[in-house]
């Protein structure tokens, strides 16, 4: 079984953006799943809105790469599937919905974050796009 994802991707002085939900203990990449019907970048956009307060500009969404790992906190076997874009975007991020902290992740992080973005952030660090 796998968890179908979707995850924006934003590095900023070399480090990226990370976003912890309220209660958990753990950081990924914002993002969020699709709703029946939705595209990738129609639900990008929603999921960002939604966590981040900030518009993703659609003419902007560039498609980087596509990640698998096992599903944090789900039973063994269980992966997740993060497709991952670029995007510019209007309005000043900050925590919102069930986002709890947004924190800015150098590679140092990683063991503090989900599997699957560990391994983007590996992939990231070995591009010289994160430190």
């Amino acid at each position: 079984k796998a968890i179908d994802k979707l995850a924006w991707i934003f590095i900023k002085d070399k480090k990226i953006l990370g976003a912890r939900s309220k209660g958990k203990d753990t950081y990924y990449i914002p993002g969020g799943k699709r709703e029946v019907g939705e595209t990738d970048q129609a639900a990008l956009i929603r999921e960002i809105k939604e966590e981040l307060s900030i518009e993703l500009k659609p003419e902007t969404l560039e498609y980087i790469a596509t990640f698998k790992a096992q599903a944090h906190g789900r039973s063994v076997g269980t992966q997740v599937k993060m497709t991952c874009y670029l995007a510019e975007f209007s309005g000043e991020i900050r925590a919102n919905a069930e986002i709890e902290a947004v924190k800015w992740l150098g590679y140092q992080d990683k063991q503090n974050c989900s599997l699957v973005s560990s391994k983007i952030m590996e992939w990231l660090y070995s591009q010289g796009q994160i430190v």
